[in-house]
């Protein structure tokens, strides 16, 4: 009887062999382990060829392909087309995008982008870029013939600052008009940047780009064209703590002082 109880606790204590484990996730992926495959790894993001160069940026954390076209001067359609990119929602931290047209051309999508003087539509104008431009002087800065307008008639909220406010903040009432300050096309128009609501972007030439923030309606599409002084927006509060409109001209991408292209008051 002592034999049979020793061998029974024997048989108690003897250690344990777990069960083994069968993947059931989808697909055969699973969410705890699986060491993927030394090619994998070794992959590299696309483009990263590129990095460093001129006329190409590397995505950071936090970065949306709208908000790289805008401090690019480009339109997010252009960046997808010179990019390949299948869906322009899916882009990687350190993957590299060309932000310029490749080989120096100065076509973009739909948008009439010649270097310097005359607007987009000027052809269509019986006044010549000059003449324009003495109509409605700019204070201090060149705006290369575009002649630029007040794109609302509220006063002025907020100047620019370089670091706090790249624009300006001109004050109204909800439904108030918002205005091209310059003929152009529209590259953007939606609510897809954080911290500018309903948003336009126009494209005027190759060098000016110019936005339009915070609207409560928005009055035009992507790639259509404008003229300056029509109206495109109703003014609002979207993504904005009180009825404005917030104005930004971006030359080559970099946000400039739009006071200095505006006719004085």
């Amino acid at each position: 009887m002592a034999l049979l109880s020793a061998l029974l606790v024997g048989c108690s204590s003897s250690p344990r062999v777990p069960a083994p484990v069968e993947d059931r996730t989808a697909m055969g992926r699973s969410s705890v382990s699986a060491t993927p495959p030394a090619a994998e790894v070794a992959k590299p993001l696309p483009g990263s060829e590129n990095a460093g160069k001129p006329g190409y940026y590397t995505v950071q954390r936090g970065d949306t392909l709208t908000r790289i076209s805008l401090d690019n001067g480009q339109s997010w359609r252009d960046l997808v087309r010179w990019n390949n990119l299948t869906n322009p929602d899916l882009i990687e931290v350190g993957q590299v995008l060309r932000v310029a047209p490749p080989g120096g051309a100065v076509e973009t999508s739909g948008v009439v982008v010649r270097p310097i003087t005359p607007s987009a539509n000027s052809s269509a104008n019986a006044t010549p870029p000059k003449a324009e431009t003495s109509a409605a002087p700019a204070t201090t800065a060149s705006d290369d013939g575009l002649g630029f307008v007040w794109p609302a008639n509220g006063s002025l909220i907020t100047g620019f600052d370089e670091t706090k406010n790249k624009g300006l903040d001109i004050a109204g009432k909800a439904g108030d008009p918002v205005s091209a300050a310059a003929d152009g096309q529209v590259v953007y128009a939606g609510s897809g940047l954080r911290g500018y609501g309903n948003l336009i972007i126009l494209k005027h030439d190759n060098t000016f780009l110019t936005a339009y923030a915070h609207n409560q309606a928005l009055l035009v599409k992507e790639d259509q064209k404008v003229r300056k002084g029509q109206k495109i927006a109703e003014m609002g509060k979207s993504d904005a703590d009180r009825v404005k409109l917030h104005f930004e001209v971006r030359r080559q991408g970099k946000p400039v002082d739009p006071a200095k292209y505006l006719p004085a008051r």
